[in-house]
């Protein structure tokens, strides 16, 4: 029973990895009311993997922590220009 134990925990642990959580800032260009944030928000939001996102209208910048594991900014990038505001990794 104790070998049943320990290979099952040890099978459990193997497979779980742990991806790094990277805070990325996306420069949206597009967002030309005080309204547009909301909108940028909820889409990146939406994207699985994502853990925070900060929206500014005054700097068109979105600030966004997520799990590298999980999630890239190509979706980042990707969810924001369904949204209708395309963005760009701020280098």
């Amino acid at each position: 029973m104790k070998k049943l134990l320990i290979t099952t925990l040890l099978l459990i642990s193997s497979s779980v990895s742990f991806g790094k959580v990277v805070t990325v800032t996306l420069e949206v260009p597009s967002m030309d009311c005080i309204t547009c944030p909301i909108t940028v928000e909820k889409a990146l939001e939406r994207v699985k993997g994502v853990k925070q996102v900060e929206v500014t209208f005054e700097n068109k910048l979105a600030v966004v922590t997520f799990d590298d594991e999980i999630t890239n900014t190509d979706a980042l990038t990707k969810a924001t220009k369904n949204a209708g505001y395309p963005s760009l990794v701020k280098s």
